[in-house]
Protein backbone atom coordinates (compact mmCIF):
# COMPACT_ATOMS: atom_id res chain seq x y z
CA UNK A 1 0.00 0.00 0.00
CA UNK A 2 1.04 3.73 -0.58
CA UNK A 3 -0.81 6.12 1.78
CA UNK A 4 -0.58 9.90 2.57
CA UNK A 5 -2.12 10.62 5.62
CA UNK A 6 -2.79 14.56 6.17
CA UNK A 7 -4.20 16.79 8.65
CA UNK A 8 -3.61 20.06 10.59
CA UNK A 9 -0.81 19.85 13.35
CA UNK A 10 -1.75 18.39 16.72
CA UNK A 11 -4.05 16.10 15.13
CA UNK A 12 -2.28 12.80 15.76
CA UNK A 13 -1.07 12.06 12.06
CA UNK A 14 1.86 10.86 13.22
CA UNK A 15 0.80 9.19 15.90
CA UNK A 16 -1.11 7.01 12.82
CA UNK A 17 1.76 6.93 10.71
CA UNK A 18 4.30 5.28 13.62
CA UNK A 19 1.55 2.48 14.62
CA UNK A 20 0.66 1.74 11.06
CA UNK A 21 4.36 1.60 10.18
CA UNK A 22 4.90 -0.47 13.12
CA UNK A 23 2.27 -2.81 12.42
CA UNK A 24 3.35 -3.31 9.09
CA UNK A 25 6.85 -4.13 10.44
CA UNK A 26 5.61 -6.76 13.02
CA UNK A 27 4.32 -8.49 10.19
CA UNK A 28 7.41 -8.93 8.91
CA UNK A 29 6.42 -7.00 5.47
CA UNK A 30 8.92 -4.19 4.01
CA UNK A 31 7.49 -0.81 5.00
CA UNK A 32 9.18 2.92 4.61
CA UNK A 33 7.65 5.57 7.01
CA UNK A 34 8.72 9.21 4.99
CA UNK A 35 8.24 12.12 7.23
CA UNK A 36 6.97 14.93 4.39
CA UNK A 37 5.61 17.37 6.94
CA UNK A 38 8.13 20.42 7.44
CA UNK A 39 7.56 20.57 11.40
CA UNK A 40 7.52 16.91 11.64
CA UNK A 41 8.90 14.46 14.40
CA UNK A 42 8.16 10.85 13.18
CA UNK A 43 11.13 9.74 14.18
CA UNK A 44 10.79 10.64 17.56
CA UNK A 45 7.71 8.68 17.41
CA UNK A 46 9.05 5.84 15.69
CA UNK A 47 12.15 6.06 18.73
CA UNK A 48 14.71 6.97 16.20
CA UNK A 49 17.61 8.81 18.71
CA UNK A 50 18.05 12.05 18.17
CA UNK A 51 21.09 11.65 17.43
CA UNK A 52 20.39 8.97 14.62
CA UNK A 53 17.42 10.91 12.78
CA UNK A 54 18.81 11.37 8.88
CA UNK A 55 19.27 14.59 7.79
CA UNK A 56 16.55 15.87 5.26
CA UNK A 57 17.04 15.46 1.81
CA UNK A 58 15.72 18.97 0.87
CA UNK A 59 18.92 20.47 3.35
CA UNK A 60 21.21 18.15 1.18
CA UNK A 61 22.41 21.19 -0.74
CA UNK A 62 25.80 19.30 -2.27
CA UNK A 63 23.26 16.30 -3.19
CA UNK A 64 20.62 18.52 -4.73
CA UNK A 65 23.15 20.45 -7.16
CA UNK A 66 24.43 17.27 -8.49
CA UNK A 67 21.34 15.34 -9.11
CA UNK A 68 19.47 18.13 -10.79
CA UNK A 69 22.66 20.38 -12.51
CA UNK A 70 21.44 23.52 -11.01
CA UNK A 71 24.65 25.67 -9.97
CA UNK A 72 24.76 27.60 -6.44
CA UNK A 73 24.39 31.01 -7.83
CA UNK A 74 21.93 33.48 -9.50
CA UNK A 75 18.48 33.80 -10.49
CA UNK A 76 16.78 31.86 -13.46
CA UNK A 77 18.24 28.72 -12.66
CA UNK A 78 18.25 25.84 -15.40
CA UNK A 79 18.35 22.48 -13.74
CA UNK A 80 16.92 18.75 -14.56
CA UNK A 81 13.56 18.30 -13.54
CA UNK A 82 13.83 14.55 -13.68
CA UNK A 83 16.85 13.68 -11.75
CA UNK A 84 18.22 10.65 -10.53
CA UNK A 85 16.60 9.69 -7.34
CA UNK A 86 16.42 5.50 -7.06
CA UNK A 87 19.18 5.01 -4.53
CA UNK A 88 18.12 7.72 -2.17
CA UNK A 89 15.50 5.70 0.00
CA UNK A 90 18.55 3.24 0.76
CA UNK A 91 21.03 5.91 1.49
CA UNK A 92 19.63 8.06 3.29
CA UNK A 93 17.36 6.34 5.45
CA UNK A 94 17.77 4.88 8.93
CA UNK A 95 16.67 1.18 9.86
CA UNK A 96 14.01 1.31 13.33
CA UNK A 97 12.70 -2.11 14.41
CA UNK A 98 12.19 -3.38 10.56
CA UNK A 99 10.72 0.34 9.10
CA UNK A 100 13.15 2.32 7.09
CA UNK A 101 12.45 5.98 8.33
CA UNK A 102 13.64 8.89 5.54
CA UNK A 103 12.80 12.55 5.89
CA UNK A 104 12.36 14.87 3.13
CA UNK A 105 11.81 18.11 4.62
CA UNK A 106 10.91 21.22 2.55
CA UNK A 107 11.82 23.48 0.48
CA UNK A 108 12.88 26.75 2.81
CA UNK A 109 13.73 29.50 0.51
CA UNK A 110 10.43 32.08 0.86
CA UNK A 111 8.94 32.67 -2.54
CA UNK A 112 10.47 29.60 -4.17
CA UNK A 113 7.22 27.47 -4.20
CA UNK A 114 8.23 23.98 -5.96
CA UNK A 115 10.01 25.81 -9.35
CA UNK A 116 13.76 25.04 -7.81
CA UNK A 117 16.31 22.69 -7.39
CA UNK A 118 15.20 21.48 -4.08
CA UNK A 119 11.78 21.46 -4.99
CA UNK A 120 12.31 19.05 -8.39
CA UNK A 121 14.65 16.55 -6.37
CA UNK A 122 11.78 15.92 -4.20
CA UNK A 123 8.86 15.71 -6.13
CA UNK A 124 11.07 12.85 -8.13
CA UNK A 125 11.57 11.01 -5.02
CA UNK A 126 7.54 11.14 -3.98
CA UNK A 127 7.09 10.04 -7.73
CA UNK A 128 10.08 6.88 -7.22
CA UNK A 129 8.38 6.34 -3.61
CA UNK A 130 4.79 6.12 -4.53
CA UNK A 131 5.41 4.32 -8.39
CA UNK A 132 8.31 2.43 -8.54
CA UNK A 133 9.51 1.15 -4.36
CA UNK A 134 7.46 -2.48 -4.22
CA UNK A 135 7.49 -1.77 -0.10
CA UNK A 136 4.80 -0.07 1.88
CA UNK A 137 5.16 3.52 1.73
CA UNK A 138 3.20 6.14 4.40
CA UNK A 139 4.11 9.08 4.08
CA UNK A 140 3.60 12.03 7.37
CA UNK A 141 2.69 14.79 5.14
CA UNK A 142 1.46 18.36 5.99
CA UNK A 143 -1.94 19.83 5.65
CA UNK A 144 -1.05 21.29 1.98
CA UNK A 145 0.30 18.29 0.08
CA UNK A 146 3.60 20.46 -0.78
CA UNK A 147 5.37 17.53 -2.12
CA UNK A 148 2.84 15.84 -3.99
CA UNK A 149 2.11 16.68 -7.90
CA UNK A 150 -0.13 15.12 -10.29
CA UNK A 151 2.68 12.56 -11.35
CA UNK A 152 3.20 11.00 -8.09
CA UNK A 153 -0.35 11.65 -6.65
CA UNK A 154 -1.44 8.80 -8.99
CA UNK A 155 0.63 6.25 -6.78
CA UNK A 156 -1.28 6.90 -4.06
CA UNK A 157 -3.88 4.46 -2.67
CA UNK A 158 -5.58 6.47 -0.38
CA UNK A 159 -5.17 9.65 1.51
CA UNK A 160 -6.25 9.77 4.66
CA UNK A 161 -7.40 12.66 6.82
CA UNK A 162 -6.80 12.71 10.77
CA UNK A 163 -9.33 15.01 12.86
CA UNK A 164 -9.82 15.72 16.10
CA UNK A 165 -13.40 16.98 17.61
CA UNK A 166 -12.94 20.51 16.50
CA UNK A 167 -14.25 22.88 13.63
CA UNK A 168 -10.95 23.99 12.88
CA UNK A 169 -9.67 19.89 11.97
CA UNK A 170 -13.44 19.76 10.22
CA UNK A 171 -12.39 22.67 8.38
CA UNK A 172 -9.11 21.61 7.49
CA UNK A 173 -10.15 18.38 6.60
CA UNK A 174 -12.13 19.92 3.90
CA UNK A 175 -9.74 22.05 2.14
CA UNK A 176 -7.31 18.84 2.10
CA UNK A 177 -10.52 16.46 0.21
CA UNK A 178 -10.44 19.74 -1.98
CA UNK A 179 -6.96 19.23 -2.92
CA UNK A 180 -6.84 15.82 -3.09
CA UNK A 181 -8.97 15.76 -5.76
CA UNK A 182 -8.01 18.42 -7.68
CA UNK A 183 -4.07 16.54 -8.05
CA UNK A 184 -6.19 13.32 -8.96
CA UNK A 185 -6.22 11.13 -5.41
CA UNK A 186 -9.59 9.19 -5.89
CA UNK A 187 -9.32 7.45 -2.58
CA UNK A 188 -9.46 9.88 0.05
CA UNK A 189 -10.97 8.35 3.78
CA UNK A 190 -10.75 10.30 7.21
CA UNK A 191 -10.09 8.46 10.63
CA UNK A 192 -10.77 10.81 13.99
CA UNK A 193 -8.71 10.79 16.76
CA UNK A 194 -9.09 11.96 20.46
CA UNK A 195 -12.54 10.37 20.39
CA UNK A 196 -13.91 10.69 24.09
CA UNK A 197 -18.18 10.15 23.53
CA UNK A 198 -20.00 8.91 20.73
CA UNK A 199 -21.42 12.17 20.99
CA UNK A 200 -18.26 13.26 19.74
CA UNK A 201 -17.97 10.75 16.86
CA UNK A 202 -21.25 11.54 15.67
CA UNK A 203 -21.04 15.25 15.77
CA UNK A 204 -18.04 15.07 13.27
CA UNK A 205 -19.35 13.10 10.86
CA UNK A 206 -22.31 14.88 10.34
CA UNK A 207 -19.64 18.37 10.29
CA UNK A 208 -17.69 16.27 7.61
CA UNK A 209 -20.88 16.02 5.15
CA UNK A 210 -20.29 12.93 3.27
CA UNK A 211 -16.85 12.30 3.79
CA UNK A 212 -15.77 8.74 4.69
CA UNK A 213 -14.83 8.18 8.51
CA UNK A 214 -12.90 4.29 8.32
CA UNK A 215 -12.19 4.15 11.87
CA UNK A 216 -11.79 6.38 15.14
CA UNK A 217 -8.75 6.62 17.61
CA UNK A 218 -10.10 6.60 21.25
CA UNK A 219 -8.65 9.16 23.59
CA UNK A 220 -5.92 7.56 25.22
CA UNK A 221 -3.94 9.07 28.62
CA UNK A 222 -0.91 7.15 28.62
CA UNK A 223 -0.66 7.58 24.71
CA UNK A 224 -0.92 10.97 25.80
CA UNK A 225 1.37 10.95 28.61
CA UNK A 226 3.97 9.54 26.34
CA UNK A 227 3.65 12.18 23.47
CA UNK A 228 4.97 14.57 26.41
CA UNK A 229 7.39 12.95 27.37
CA UNK A 230 8.70 12.40 24.07
CA UNK A 231 8.52 8.34 24.10
CA UNK A 232 7.56 6.79 20.80
CA UNK A 233 4.33 4.94 19.78
CA UNK A 234 3.81 1.67 21.49
CA UNK A 235 1.95 -0.45 18.66
CA UNK A 236 2.00 -3.00 22.22
CA UNK A 237 -0.56 -1.20 23.67
CA UNK A 238 -3.80 -3.06 23.78
CA UNK A 239 -5.98 0.19 23.10
CA UNK A 240 -3.93 1.39 20.75
CA UNK A 241 -3.61 -2.20 18.54
CA UNK A 242 -6.68 -2.84 18.37
CA UNK A 243 -8.06 0.18 17.30
CA UNK A 244 -5.05 0.63 14.77
CA UNK A 245 -6.25 -2.84 13.96
CA UNK A 246 -9.28 -2.43 12.74
CA UNK A 247 -8.62 1.11 11.05
CA UNK A 248 -6.02 -1.19 8.58
CA UNK A 249 -8.51 -3.51 8.03
CA UNK A 250 -11.21 -1.66 6.85
CA UNK A 251 -8.78 0.26 5.04
CA UNK A 252 -7.69 -2.47 3.22
CA UNK A 253 -10.90 -4.46 2.83
CA UNK A 254 -12.37 -0.66 1.11
CA UNK A 255 -8.94 -0.57 -1.62
CA UNK A 256 -9.49 -4.44 -2.10
CA UNK A 257 -13.31 -4.03 -3.49
CA UNK A 258 -12.14 -0.89 -5.29
CA UNK A 259 -9.70 -2.98 -7.31
CA UNK A 260 -12.18 -5.64 -7.60
CA UNK A 261 -14.78 -2.81 -9.11
CA UNK A 262 -12.02 -1.13 -11.37
CA UNK A 263 -11.35 -4.70 -12.46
Amino acid sequence: MKLALVGKGGVGKTTLVAALAKRLAVLEQPVVAVDADPDGNLASALGVPEDAVPEPIAHMRDLILQRTGAEDRGAGLMFKLNPKVDDLPDRFSVDTGGIKLLVLGTVESGGKGCMCPEGALLKALMQHLLLRLDDHVILDMEAGLEHMGRASATGVDAMITVVEPGMRSVQTATRIQKLAREIGIKSAFVVANKITEGYELDTLKRALSGQLVIGMLPYHAELARADLEGRPVDINDRILAEAVNRIAETLEQRLDNQHITAG
